[in-house]
């Protein structure tokens, strides 16, 4: 670890991260027309976002710039191949870690693991289906599409719901903050598919003020359960039970991460894919073998 991430990192020790994600909640919904206007101009400048495969391409198309963050793709963007035994990008971003769940622990960070069960919130039962299988941990920079997909179609068998901190997720974060993935704010998705279970996490950050999953009110869950102290399962809409693959299962409203877990032997990562390749949603990045 160099000294200049870690001193870089402390402020993150000590800073508000919840108040400070709550006041980016109220900002980035705030709908007065010059003000959404001003952010969501200077965002695309700062960081260069380009709307061409958005449905909505000027910036007053949108009312806040939570909206704008948010935003949509043209259905015919992003078109799966056509090989149905691909599984998918579930989000545009880098991989920043792939390959095998190894003693019960995944990599974060090159020298740097954490407990799989620990990400799970101590589900030694789930933990135990994805041991010796199959990890992708996908990080979404600030101008990235937000919405996460299904890399493959599956029935939804559990939302979970698990408070923790807001650390940023970037690589350098990765690099100093032990157990990062596992001590930070996240919705465990757990999908039941033709190759057995399919875990998809999306991971909160710093200024990450909510995540939403397609079918579920995760925040009203959170106000019912007294401001989320544990980990709690989350009531599903039988409606969006079941999702195709490659369709929105999720969405981030602001910049994260999102890990695969998959059961051991069910599926094969593509040789190409490595640690800091970009990847975009349904982009196929493995194949199932079983």
């Amino acid at each position: 670890m160099k000294f200049l991430d870690w001193l870089l990192t402390v402020p993150q020790y000590i800073a508000p991260q919840r108040s400070l994600s709550k006041l980016v909640w109220r900002l980035s919904r705030l709908k007065h027309k010059t003000l959404k206007s001003i952010f969501i101009r200077f965002f695309r400048v700062a960081y260069n976002v380009d709307l061409a495969e958005a449905i909505r391409q000027e910036n007053d198309d949108y009312e806040s710039f939570n909206d704008f963050f948010t935003r949509e793709l043209l259905p015919e963007a992003r078109p799966a191949p056509p090989n149905d035994r691909a599984i998918l990008s579930p989000a545009d971003g880098v991989v920043s870690q792939i390959g095998q769940v190894r003693n019960k622990s995944l990599v974060q960070a090159k020298g740097r693991n954490y407990s799989l069960e620990a990400l799970l919130a101590d589900d030694r039962e789930l933990a135990k289906k994805f041991t010796g299988g199959n990890f992708a941990t996908i990080y979404l920079a600030p101008h990235n599409y937000h919405r996460v997909h299904a890399p493959i179609a599956g029935t939804v068998e559990k939302v979970r719901y698990v408070p923790g901190k807001l650390f940023s997720v970037n690589n350098r974060t990765a690099r100093c903050v032990d157990n990062l993935f596992a001590r930070n704010e996240r919705i465990i998705v757990e999908l039941s598919t033709e190759i057995g279970s399919v875990a998809v996490i999306l991971v909160g950050a710093m200024l990450v003020a909510s995540m939403d999953v397609v079918g579920c009110k995760v925040a009203t869950e959170i106000q019912r359960n007294g401001g989320s102290r544990r980990p709690f399962d989350v009531p599903t809409l039988s409606a969006f039970s079941k999702f195709k693959s490659g369709e929105e299962l999720g969405r981030f409203n602001m910049g994260s991460t999102v890990i695969l877990l998959f059961e051991p032997g069910r599926i094969a990562w593509d040789k190409s894919l490595e640690h800091s390749s970009k990847v975009q949603i349904r982009q196929s990045i493995g194949s199932r073998v079983a």
